[in-house]
């Protein structure tokens, strides 16, 4: 186990976060609305993209794990939970809510749901700490980077707070390998259902990104967890 990949991952998104955030605010409205929009249609893309991976298990494990997710969110309130922490840090940095809503809270949950979903998070983490291969997380540490640049050029530093997410999820997975790798083995079901049910989470985004409709994503992170263990019970029972 080495964790370096993540670490890497961490320091790029950092970076990332750096840059978009000097360049940001010398870009006029109309660049950011663009950014936005551009951001929101590649995001649109990806997240159809990871969520048709539920045509190679099935559909069942997905739509359970998004249907309880999004009622245990709701009864857990985490969207207005995420909400109130952006606020709470915002005010405490900059001193008041500029349009009434918090950038830092969507920087945040935005940036961290699109580097700590998907499949290369999670065979990358499992590769490092079973082999100490960090290849993988090196390759995704270069893409978040760069989508870090573009997200807090729009939305700001709260971006840079997702490298806390990576910390977290991508470490603990690296620090569990020998226990989750037959679980979320590539090509699972379990690894299957999570991947699309993030990949339905990173569409809700997008719709936002995209000024189309504010889905509270947040609510339905609990799919995350939930989706692969109905296809671990699924497969545990036959």
């Amino acid at each position: 186990m080495t964790g370096a990949g993540t670490l890497v991952n961490v320091l790029a998104v950092l970076a990332g976060t750096t840059v978009g955030t000097l360049v940001g605010h010398r870009f006029p409205e109309g660049v950011h609305v663009r950014v936005l929009r551009g951001l929101g249609l590649v995001t649109l893309v990806i997240g159809v993209d990871l969520a048709l991976q539920w045509r190679q298990t099935n559909t069942l494990f997905v739509l359970g794990g998004i249907l309880l997710g999004g009622v245990a969110g709701e009864l857990l309130r985490i969207e207005d939970r995420l909400q109130a922490f952006g606020d709470r840090l915002q005010q405490r940095f900059e001193g008041d809510l500029s349009d009434g809503e918090s950038t830092v809270a969507e920087g945040f949950f935005t940036a961290s749901i699109l580097f700590c979903v998907g499949a290369m998070a999670v065979v990358g983490s499992l590769q490092d700490g079973l082999s100490g291969n960090p290849e993988t997380l090196y390759t995704k540490a270069t893409l978040d980077g760069f989508a870090a640049i573009a997200l807090a050029a729009s939305l700001g530093w709260g971006v840079g707070l997702s490298a806390i997410s990576i910390l977290i999820y991508q470490g603990a997975l690296t620090l569990a390998a020998g226990q989750l790798d037959s679980v979320l083995a590539p090509g699972s079901d379990a690894l299957l259902a999570m991947t699309s049910a993030g990949g339905i989470l990173i569409v809700g985004i997008a719709l936002k990104l995209l000024d189309i409709k504010d889905v509270k994503v947040g609510n339905f992170l609990p799919a995350l967890l939930i989706a692969p263990c109905i296809a671990g019970l699924s497969g545990w029972l036959t």
